[in-house]
């Protein structure tokens, strides 16, 4: 039976970290969120994030749209005003945005050292180079702290990661080689893909397909991330990419979904949040 990377304790440890530097700062670190229309997911999600804020030592501000009243020049006079608001020390917009409303532009105007969860070029060429500009996709960054968390070796390590986004497969393939490990980063169109995964250390799936990794592509003493969100109509669940019942008794160690890294990405959000406040005292 392989060991269970819940995301839980991963974000108890992180919280624990984020309240003390919250707590050694002589401002309140406080973050923007931006919603427009009333998304079951976006409230769920927003409501996480009060409760987490909490835990953290931290604010929270909403600025709400209407989806009948959201635009382009709305949103982006919102976000400047944030920009320049020194009480305000990050921002979260929830996207994706409606229809005829210019999303990149929009993106684009954040400052990105508000940029908590790396929606922005300046942010992602920050996990790119390893500089500190910005700040990587909180999702990306909770896959490499539960690595860590658990204590699984990256330096030296074979990482496969299965999936190219911006979001999550190509800032989380940079920030595993700022660890020293050696990524092989492949999608769904790669050849010989099972090969490739069969042959690696660690797998992070995150190619956005339900149970696309199976038996046939884990061997024994594998570490299995699993960022995959997907519903199942016919089991009527959540499941991820990895096909739990398959891999699971094959390999050393997997998060399961839910309850795996879904579960860290408020924790890692607020500890950027923490960070930016951090940052914006230091200047």
């Amino acid at each position: 039976m392989a060991q269970l990377l819940l995301g839980a304790p991963a974000a108890r440890a992180l919280d624990d970290i984020t309240a003390v530097s919250a707590r050694a700062l002589s401002v309140a670190p406080t973050l923007a969120c931006i919603r427009v229309g009333d998304n079951p997911s976006a409230l769920s999600y927003e409501c996480a994030l009060y409760k987490r804020a909490d835990t953290c030592d931290c604010s929270v501000r909403s600025f709400v749209f209407e989806e009948s009243d959201a635009t382009t020049s709305s949103l982006i006079d919102t976000i400047k005003t944030i920009n320049a608001d020194p009480t305000i020390h990050a921002c979260l917009l929830f996207r994706p945005l409606p229809c005829g409303i210019d999303e990149r532009a929009v993106c684009e105007t954040l400052d990105s050292s508000k940029d908590v969860d790396g929606i922005t070029a300046l942010s992602l060429s920050g996990v790119f180079t390893g500089e500190a500009i910005g700040f990587a996709p909180c999702t990306a960054e909770a896959v490499v702290h539960m690595l860590e968390h658990y204590e699984v070796p990256l330096e030296g390590a074979h990482v496969c990661v299965v999936g190219r986004s911006l979001v999550i497969g190509r800032p989380v393939s940079m920030l595993l080689q700022h660890k020293n490990a050696t990524v092989t980063m492949c999608h769904s169109k790669t050849s010989k893909l099972a090969q490739l995964t069969r042959s690696a250390d660690i797998i992070v799936a995150a190619v956005g397909r339900a149970g696309f990794i199976g038996a046939n592509m884990v061997s024994p003493n594998q570490t299995i991330i699993d960022v995959g969100i997907n519903w199942d109509e016919r089991a009527q669940k959540i499941v991820g990419d990895v096909n739990f019942a398959e891999v699971e008794p094959i390999v050393r160690a997997i998060s399961p979904v839910p309850r795996g890294v879904g579960s860290l990405t408020t924790s890692m959000l607020m500890h950027h949040v923490v960070l930016a406040a951090k940052r914006s005292c230091a200047q």
